[in-house]
């Protein structure tokens, strides 16, 4: 299944957004070493898909507080079937059938941003001076020499923290910068990760799924360990998307807890620390 159409879509909002900020008098050369122009289009290109996201945001929101005022009769469910693993499952289905509440709606923001993050992490990838198909997916020639030379603080967008000393070289870039500058970005895309699962647990709670609790656990620690690797890979204007994603989505959350306050939440089991307040 050919994956174009994500490609052109994610294009066409980064071009037109880099459009908008020449139009607006961002200046398009090196300030404090940085094309703002380029930085500003990954930013809004974010700020764009969110916005149109905040429909699948809501209905996550909606989906934990379901689950949340379940806490109770899945208790109850796991209290009663606790010697039979395969009668509770049964039981838990037929609860969430019953309560029209989906326990993997928790889960349906990050899976649809998953495309996206492919597909701006494809056009950012196919960004080399050595690259001859400069006009793919709604490119001119010179948006693509603009976006494969632009940088921030001297650090080439599509160059990654693991990029070879060949492949700075066709940028002109230097190895220490490069390094410098991603593994900064990568560490604070890690807490940025690490933050926003962590801003939700506290004010929502650990749920009583047992399954719905290893999920949590595994955006909470898993998610943002495994970016101290898989960071290296990723070119710094994915990074920066990354980032930029993730402050937005603590804003978003921020605003939607203390609109719609969860319910107070009850003393469960076993809960790990990051639960108590951090006040």
């Amino acid at each position: 299944m050919s994956l174009d159409w994500i490609y052109n879509a994610i294009s066409w909002i980064l071009l037109r957004w880099h459009e908008r900020w020449e139009a607006a008098g961002v200046p398009d050369g090196l300030v404090l070493g940085t094309n703002w122009t380029w930085i500003l289009a990954i930013v809004f290109l974010v700020v764009t898909l969110r916005a149109l996201l905040f429909p699948v945001f809501v209905k996550q929101i909606k989906s934990q507080r379901a689950m949340q005022a379940l806490a109770p009769k899945i208790r109850e469910l796991q209290e009663q079937h606790k010697s039979d693993p395969q009668k509770l499952q049964a039981e838990m289905m037929e609860l969430y059938r019953a309560e029209k509440a989906n326990p993997l709606m928790g889960c349906l923001p990050m899976l649809v941003q998953i495309p996206v993050f492919l597909g701006l992490f494809h056009v950012l990838n196919r960004l080399s001076p050595d690259n001859q198909g400069t006009t793919r997916y709604g490119w001119t020639t010179e948006q693509f020499a603009g976006a494969t030379h632009a940088t921030l603080f001297d650090s080439p967008l599509p160059a990654k923290f693991g990029s070879t000393a060949s492949e700075l070289a066709a940028f002109g870039a230097s190895s220490g910068t490069v390094k410098v500058v991603a593994g900064v970005l990568v560490l604070v895309m890690m807490l940025t990760t690490y933050l926003t699962s962590r801003q939700m647990i506290l004010k929502t709670g650990w749920a009583e799924d047992p399954q719905q609790k290893v999920v949590q656990r595994l955006m909470l620690y898993g998610i943002p360990a495994s970016l101290l690797i898989s960071g290296a890979l990723f070119p710094i204007g994915v990074v920066i998307y990354w980032v930029t994603n993730n402050l937005v989505t603590l804003a978003q959350q921020q605003w939607v807890l203390r609109k719609f306050p969860p319910r107070p939440m009850t003393k469960g089991p076993e809960q790990p620390a990051v639960e108590a307040p951090a006040s």
